[in-house]
């Protein structure tokens, strides 16, 4: 099932998310919905905050970078073969140089910036069996990684500008809480007037 993706502005995308159980209501479901939420809105990750859910479950399938002829074939081929669900996950390491990409989120339609991020993370979580892991990962990989984990977080790419760019989208921002934007997939937004 396709769900509503949570417009910038939600509180829930403030909010630190809640670790998972093991028991955790209709999880296989869940993730299966997630899936096909962000395949339906052409995303390459999604978390739960972004779906209405408070909670430290995000997706990843890298695939779409994959065909990019700036990066390196190694890195196109380990993207085109990277699909991960991370529960409960913990971001133990960043290191390496800083790097600027162009990056923009599903709940903030439209908008895109470029963010610095480390290259290199390390993050321990467990899969949708709730196997542990402990890996590392870098580059454009590590950068989605970050951009989801900062999701469950309560952080925002948006958080990461300078206060005249933060200043400069204020507008635009607005905007995309009160729905007024145009976008192809469906999305729930929180200052939307109801129509009486």
């Amino acid at each position: 099932m396709i769900l509503p993706i949570v417009a910038y502005g939600d509180p829930v995308l403030r909010k630190v998310g809640a670790a998972l159980a093991t028991d955790y209501p209709d999880l296989k479901e869940l993730i299966s919905n997630m899936w096909e939420t962000m395949y339906q809105a052409c995303g390459v990750g999604l978390a739960a905050p972004q779906i209405g859910r408070p909670i430290r479950l995000f997706i990843i399938d890298t695939s779409p970078f994959s065909d990019d002829k700036d990066l390196s074939k190694e890195e196109q081929v380990t993207l085109s073969g990277f699909k991960q669900v991370f529960i409960n996950a913990h971001v133990d390491q960043e290191i390496g140089e800083e790097w600027a990409f162009n990056e923009g989120c599903l709940s903030i339609p439209d908008i895109r910036e470029d963010i610095k991020r480390k290259d290199t993370i390390t993050i321990t979580y467990v899969d949708e069996n709730f196997m542990s892991h402990t890996e590392t990962y870098n580059g454009l990989l590590a950068r989605v990684i970050q951009h989801e984990y900062d999701h469950i977080q309560g952080i925002l790419f948006t958080d990461k500008l300078s206060p005249l760019k933060k200043r400069m989208l204020k507008g635009r921002l607005t905007n995309i809480s009160k729905g007024k934007i145009e976008v192809d997939y469906r999305m729930r937004f929180p200052n939307m007037k109801k129509a009486r």
